[in-house]
């Protein structure tokens, strides 16, 4: 069962050993609550559990020192700004290169999630892992590349793997085509999500902005995927799309829906594809954009129509 303290739950379920990982051990809010900063989660007990995480694979790591350094004016900054700070404090522990830094990185880290919905907030045990690999990370493709692909399965990396997508645009999307098929729900979602243009709070992808071809073959494998969670990013990122080349991404969700409308195909699919063309279109649709309008129209619900 999910261990609970006061409303605020671990990040996995509890491990069948009696030694959980300090990622198990950190305590976060199920969702976002008035009066609970999400800044107060970068704090003493987190920076404590992650200097554990590290020196259990790390014997020469001092611990009192990475905790000194990460406290040391912790508490003046907000949520990214906390995290780049440990992330700081935790580079000055680890080897200059990141090919030696990455395996000791990836050795600290805990269990994957086990699932894709419902884990709260306490992913946010590795915020400064994230910040960590894209200061460090970018400068080593490989070794960032699979640091990338560890974490997203237990937090997220959208937000370090934009720094690839920016200095190495055509090997970080190569990479990406080779993780299509990754069994992790975490890892497939990461390609379109990593890859949005206009992704809230991250650094704009402008040439992917200004070229959607670049990731649209992407999208195209990913559109049917078996899980929500992956299929809602599709759709976000189309919609991300949709603001700078409304014709040609209106024109590909018309290509969408009729490759399933009407033909022998599982209702499911039909309904899963339906869906994710709606959820694309919702905002223009809402602005009263005719053609958003007679898109969710054509892919409405069965029993709606």
């Amino acid at each position: 069962m999910w261990l609970v303290k006061r409303g605020w739950k671990s990040i996995t379920r509890k491990s069948k050993s009696n030694k959980q990982h300090p990622a198990e051990r950190f305590a976060a809010p199920g969702t976002i609550a008035k009066g609970q900063p999400l800044k107060a989660m970068i704090s003493r007990p987190l920076v404590e559990l992650i200097a554990e995480s590290f020196a259990d694979v790390r014997p020469q790591f001092d611990s009192q020192q990475f905790v000194e350094q990460a406290m040391d004016g912790l508490e003046q900054l907000e949520l990214s700004p906390r995290a780049a700070h440990v992330a700081a404090a935790l580079a000055a522990q680890l080897p200059t290169d990141f090919d030696e830094t990455a395996p000791i990185l990836i050795s600290s880290l805990g269990p994957p999630l086990s699932a894709s919905e419902g884990n709260g907030l306490a992913p946010f045990f590795y915020l400064p892992h994230s910040h960590l690999i894209a200061s460090q990370g970018v400068n080593r493709f490989e070794s960032g590349m699979q640091a990338i692909h560890e974490l997203t399965r237990r937090f997220t990396a959208e937000f370090c793997m934009r720094p690839f997508i920016v200095k190495y645009p055509q090997q970080t999307l190569q990479r990406l085509q080779d993780w299509v098929t990754d069994p992790s729900p975490h890892v497939r979602r990461l390609i379109s999500e990593g890859t949005r243009p206009r992704l809230p709070w991250g650094i704009r992808l402008r040439a992917i902005q200004e070229e959607p071809a670049l990731t649209l073959p992407l999208l195209e494998q990913l559109k049917d995927d078996s899980e929500l969670y992956v299929r809602r990013s599709v759709a976000n990122h189309l919609a991300d799309l949709l603001k700078d080349h409304p014709e040609q991404i209106f024109q590909l969700c018309h290509q969408w829906i009729a490759e399933v409308n009407g033909k022998n195909v599982p209702r499911d699919r039909t309904n899963a594809r339906f869906w994710m063309i709606r959820h694309a279109v919702r905002l223009p649709a809402k602005k009263g954009d005719a053609t958003a309008l007679k898109l969710r129209q054509l892919a409405a619900s069965p029993r709606n129509r």
